[in-house]
């Protein structure tokens, strides 16, 4: 989340927050604009934070300069008198400042649930979407199309604007495009969408929810209160099941996507044109054509997928067919996302550095059917076999980089022994020229070279965009 101005004022007559001792948990993009909010509506606001580097000091400094009190290099101990916790979203729940807070009977909330909670009476509803992979350009898509149905809208949440910002500034949107987290939706219990979609659930994040299960059911937390589509993945059954298990509004219809022929109440894929059975009369037997496939860019199949879940709740708030295809061909994705570099001598290079696990990497690996793949990075605690013994058959080459690149190499010997494999064992700043140069070597006309690389980038790279940045840069100077 931005740490974007909050302009709005404070509305006039009582503030449920006036003379209420509030601790905001954590600093940072979305500590510091929680606290001034906070604060501007009559909260005694202290924070904690568990770092005291210059960069804290410096944001306190901020703070205390408007009268809020920081307490830094302290992020365990509940202060004397606190009624409210507002935490960041990425605090994990076994802290202690958080079990003490529930000994003490207090509300934990996030800053989406504290974004919900000062919403005004007309406010915009929200069209939500989690998922492990897709989020962002999902909800992106999303906006696209509410904008092309001449709908006031913005992407929020996880991206473009802050979600406090959205609620109080003073721009009326008629409708909000929400990109949630599973750390924030854990810290949002009174969140209730107009419509939700799960894209897709894999194993991520288990170190901060403690298991599979805690992870998906803060995922399927998204739904509760859905008042009229929840929208779940027909090939992942696990996002059906949280539909199922949703406490949803009277008369709130449960919406599948699939790359495959669409069912009553599902979007889907016929002959090359994505169409709704879901809001249309008689679903039974009709169908609505909403856009082509090559309306969507890339045109992947998990791509598709987005697409199709973005589509869905476009549709849910009754946006018409020809907004769904002007949308989705108005749309960019961001970089790093499966973006095409260049093409040197036949064979095309691929930037899909965002995959920075497995589920990611392997629909990235889905969209291509001759790869030399260059993976490799901080595994976080992956494991590869499952990955590789689906994709092994795309494979001509593998080249490997990273800290953890052996687990890689060790599942490629097990599952697709015959790919010849480059170990680099370097990490210094030439080592993505050197995997582009090996890559270039076990390449062929007609292949694609991809970077998809299933782990984190922090061993070798400030974050998955320099990382990308690193491998376009590499490729041009192939291209020179």
């Amino acid at each position: 989340m931005g740490s974007g101005q909050v302009t709005s004022s404070v509305p006039e007559g009582f503030s449920e927050f006036q003379g209420k001792h509030v601790t905001v948990a954590g600093l940072g993009v979305s500590g510091i604009p929680a606290a001034k909010v906070l604060h501007a509506r009559g909260a005694i606001v202290t924070v904690v934070n568990d770092g005291d580097d210059a960069r804290a000091r410096e944001q306190a400094a901020e703070l205390e300069a408007l009268g809020i009190t920081v307490r830094l290099g302290d992020g365990a101990t509940l202060p004397d008198g606190t009624e409210l916790v507002v935490t960041a979203p990425g605090w994990k729940p076994d802290k202690p400042l958080f079990e003490a807070a529930r000994e003490a009977g207090l509300e934990i909330w996030g800053d989406v649930e504290l974004a919900w909670r000062l919403r005004g009476p007309d406010a915009a509803p929200w069209l939500a979407v989690t998922g492990t992979n897709g989020k962002t350009t999902t909800v992106q898509m999303l906006a696209s199309i509410l904008k092309a149905a001449g709908l006031r809208t913005a992407a929020v949440g996880n991206i473009g604007v802050s979600l406090l910002d959205a609620v109080l500034g003073e721009e009326h949107y008629d409708v909000l495009a929400v990109e949630l987290s599973s750390y924030q939706l854990h810290w949002a219990p009174s969140l209730r969408a107009h419509s939700a979609a799960v894209l897709n659930l894999a194993p991520d994040h288990l170190d901060w929810h403690g298991s599979m299960e805690a992870y998906a059911r803060d995922k399927g937390r998204i739904y509760e209160g859905n008042r009229v589509a929840c929208v779940y993945n027909v090939a992942d059954k696990a996002t059906e099941d949280l539909v199922r298990e949703a406490d949803v509004e009277e008369g709130c219809r449960a919406i599948g996507f699939t790359l495959g022929t669409p069912g009553p109440s599902q979007l889907g894929v016929v002959e090359g044109i994505l169409v709704d059975r879901a809001f249309v009369e008689n679903r039974h037997k009709n169908a609505q054509e909403l856009a082509e496939v090559a309306d969507v860019h890339p045109p992947a199949p998990h791509n598709i997928a987005n697409a199709l879940a973005a589509a869905a709740l476009a549709r849910a708030f009754g946006v018409p067919p020809k907004a769904v295809r002007d949308g989705l061909r108005n749309f960019t994705p961001d970089a790093h996302r499966i973006a095409h570099v260049a093409d040197v001598d036949g064979v095309a290079y691929v930037d899909d550095s965002k995959a920075t696990n497995t589920h990611a990497a392997e629909a990235s690996l889905a969209a291509y059917e001759s790869i030399v793949w260059i993976a490799g990075g901080l595994a976080k605690g992956a494991t590869f076999d499952e990955l590789v013994a689906k994709s092994a058959k795309r494979l001509r080459g593998a080249v490997l980089i990273g800290a953890d690149r052996a687990l890689i190499r060790e599942a490629l010997a097990r599952h697709a022994p015959e790919v010849p494999v480059v170990d680099l064992d370097r990490t210094d700043t030439g080592a993505m020229l050197a995997a582009v140069q090996e890559a270039q070597r076990l390449a062929v006309e007609g292949d694609t070279v991809l970077l998809a690389p299933a782990c984190a980038s922090m061993d070798m790279f400030a974050n998955y965009n320099k990382r990308g940045d690193a491998f376009a840069e590499a490729v041009r100077e192939l291209g020179a």
